[in-house]
């Protein structure tokens, strides 16, 4: 013969192995990790006349990219213990109105780093807007 007994209401503890203090924990360590993603994601610096600007840590250097309709302005900088390497292109639909890289023969810092960034966007805000 054979007999079973079955619950009628849910119970946490029975469905799952976990101790409280362990699911407490997965919890905080999951929310922690969305900031940690949230954090991580590309920043978006609201401009005027329609301009789309994301700026992008990579490494030791940063990228940026700003958009206008069908126009793109880009600036990447590579920062290596060796040297740094600039690359800035413009481009209107898929014609590159310029396409320059410079190499500097030593690592920029980060102020330095931030400073061309920082330059670079206002530079553009400047021609476009006078466009």
């Amino acid at each position: 013969m054979f007999t079973a007994c079955f619950s009628t209401g849910y119970n946490p503890s029975t469905m799952s192995r976990r101790s409280p203090f362990t699911i407490r924990i997965s919890a905080l360590l999951g929310i922690a990790g969305l900031g940690m993603g949230l954090l991580t994601y590309p920043s978006t610096i609201g401009a005027s006349d329609n301009l789309h600007i994301e700026i992008t840590s990579k490494g030791l250097g940063k990228e940026v990219v700003i958009t206008q309709g069908t126009r793109e302005w880009f600036m990447l900088i590579e920062v290596t213990p060796e040297n740094s390497v600039v690359l800035r292109q413009e481009k209107e639909h898929d014609t590159y109105l310029v396409d320059e890289s410079e190499t500097h023969d030593r690592p920029m810092t980060a102020g330095e780093v931030d400073a061309a960034i920082t330059d670079y966007v206002n530079s553009v805000k400047t021609r476009a807007t006078k466009e």
